[in-house]
């Protein structure tokens, strides 16, 4: 299992299109993977999971990951999110 904390750059945060981007490059990858904020954990290859917990610009986000690319997707995703999603 590997995580890393990373905050939402841009500023509407994890909504519809940005999510998607994010589900998207999600499924890229074999590892099962979550997102967590405040506690509470989704699956970050779901759309209505990501959306659930709100996510807006300035959040800080843990993305976890577990399986055989996990490393390379944790890091993968803190990337686009970094980005501001302009990936």
């Amino acid at each position: 299992m590997y995580s890393n904390a990373v905050k939402v750059q841009n500023q509407v945060g994890l909504h519809a299109r940005p999510a998607t981007f994010f589900i998207q490059k999600s499924n890229e990858f074999k590892s099962s993977i979550w997102v967590e904020k405040d506690e509470r954990r989704v699956n970050a290859k779901s759309l209505l999971g990501v959306l659930s917990l709100g996510i807006v610009g300035g959040t800080e986000i843990t993305i976890i990951a577990d399986g055989v690319d996990e490393e390379e997707a944790v890091n993968s995703l803190v990337k686009l999110v970094e980005s501001a999603f302009a990936d």
